[in-house]
């Protein structure tokens, strides 16, 4: 069952933990009889949405037998026209299986088309009808009482093999429980939030290790000491209690921040965390920074100004392209009036307004140069920046078969990613280009039914990047935008 904008995240039937996605090579399609089936396989059939989810799940339970209701085909034929998000997923997923099933004998697709890592992929057909005795409790007319009558159709016909229902829709485990089956949540590649990397640690040293780190340009790491690359500490002298310093691992030792005296397009750091997010923006040789935070963190500030101040003030990208997912409305902005600007406008208010900061009076109330609130408007800053093609900005929806050279790429609300949409927003990545994403994992601030705190594409880049040069990520605690904003984070 495909489902919307809906929260099945507050109970969990079940989970599971799929292996890993190593999928690129794809075995023999050859037939393979149910002889090959062994005492601990197991039938996992999968609902709609966690094709939406991971449009490669199929490759993610090794050793067992991946069934496809012939419903959830149809379901993804009639999403994959769809607009945004949902529509990108459900193409992906019928373009994967199109792949595998190409040139196959109807019999062996039944019967099961063997993947890699022992995967057995089956399509089955409408056994739902072998199941009259729940003809009067269920409306066959409803796709997920479809799927669930044809999972106990599978369970019948094979009592010697556990059957799973798996699905990301907590009503669909809870009715599928009622009716005996069992069910599991698909969390392939899920973090834990409280366990989620935050790119910075602290240690206690003696201040001779800190003067050496200053004095020699660095210090080699202490072994006691586990950091991954571009993670910042903040040191402690043992012996003066008074006495701290910020430093940064570059993957051997420990170095001084290159750019801690230095602003961008007026704006100064005003803590220590956003320090270290600064630090690793106006860094060029990090291609891939993450910031995490709740509202008020200056995520969205931090990173258009500096985007601002490296393209407008060093000129050391081209452009600035703004990114972000448009979900609230059902992640589809074809009804909307207007070209795509017009339509992605009432989405993009955290930029205007962080340019609204940084233009009048700036993050630190000192006014900049000739951007008086009596001369300028921020609509006609950017619109010039937009038609000289300084400022790009986008939708997930027009991203697909782009590459981004030469350019600072910010992509906002990142949390609205699945880990698909998320590494396909990466490999957009061309010659000299930097991507940014920010966002708050939280699950209060996520719209994408598809994902949750755990499961979405900001913290899995966040998990699977840390070890990476390339790479840095930093978590934003402290709420600098107003006190009223601080109370509001920290009470309610």
């Amino acid at each position: 069952m495909f489902f919307g904008k809906r929260d099945f995240r507050a109970v969990r039937v079940g989970k599971i933990f799929p292996a890993g996605r190593d999928h690129q090579k794809i075995c023999d399609f050859g037939g393979c009889s149910m002889q090959q089936k062994t005492e601990n396989r197991k039938n996992y059939v999968l609902d709609t949405n966690v094709l939406l989810h991971d449009p490669v799940c199929i490759y993610s339970f090794k050793g067992n037998n991946v069934i496809l209701p012939m419903v959830v085909l149809e379901e993804l034929d009639s999403l994959k026209s769809r607009e945004g998000l949902c529509g990108c997923q459900a193409r992906q997923a019928v373009r994967e299986l199109s792949k595998i099933v190409e040139g196959k004998a109807q019999q062996s697709i039944q019967d099961g088309i063997a993947l890699t890592k022992n995967i057995l992929l089956k399509i089955e057909l409408n056994g739902y009808h072998n199941m009259p005795e729940f003809a009067d409790e269920l409306d066959l007319k409803k796709n997920d009482n479809r799927i669930l009558l044809t999972t106990l159709s599978i369970r019948k016909r094979e009592p010697e093999s556990a059957t799973i229902l798996v699905s990301k829709d907590i009503c669909m485990r809870l009715k599928a429980e009622a009716l005996g089956l069992q069910t599991e949540d698909y969390e392939n590649d899920r973090i834990v939030l409280d366990d989620l990397y935050r790119g910075h640690a602290q240690a206690t040293l003696p201040s001779k290790d800190i003067d050496k780190i200053y004095d020699d340009g660095g210090l080699p790491c202490p072994k006691r000491i586990k950091l991954y690359p571009n993670q910042f500490l903040l040191i402690h002298a043992k012996d003066d209690p008074a006495r701290s310093s910020l430093v940064r691992f570059n993957g051997e030792k420990l170095e001084p921040l290159q750019f801690e005296n230095r602003s961008a397009w007026g704006l100064h750091p005003l803590n220590l965390e956003q320090k270290m997010a600064f630090e690793l923006m106006m860094d060029d040789a990090v291609k891939f920074v993450s910031v995490t935070g709740g509202a008020g963190s200056g995520k969205t500030i931090l990173a258009t100004a500096v985007a601002l101040e490296k393209v407008i003030e060093q000129r050391a990208y081209r452009k600035i392209v703004f990114v972000r997912p448009v979900v609230p409305a059902g992640d589809d902005i074809g009804f909307l009036p207007g070209n795509e600007e017009e339509k992605l406008r009432p989405w993009m208010g955290s930029f205007y307004d962080a340019f609204e900061s940084l233009m009048y009076c700036g993050y630190n109330r000192k006014p900049r140069k000739n951007c008086s609130e009596d001369n300028v408007s921020v609509d006609s800053i950017i619109e010039n920046f937009k038609s000289s093609g300084v400022i790009d900005m986008k939708t997930f929806t027009y991203m697909r078969g782009r590459t981004l050279s030469d350019a600072i790429v910010i992509v906002d609300e990142a949390q609205e990613t699945t880990p698909h949409i998320a590494k396909l927003m990466l490999t957009r990545a061309g010659q000299n280009s930097k991507f940014i994403f920010i966002g708050d994992p939280t699950d209060n601030q996520i719209d994408n039914a598809l994902v949750d705190s755990r499961s979405n594409g900001l913290v899995y880049l966040v998990e699977r990047l840390k070890e990476s040069p390339l790479t840095g990520h930093v978590t934003l605690s402290q709420v600098e935008r107003s006190p009223l904003a601080r109370l509001a984070e920290k009470t309610l």
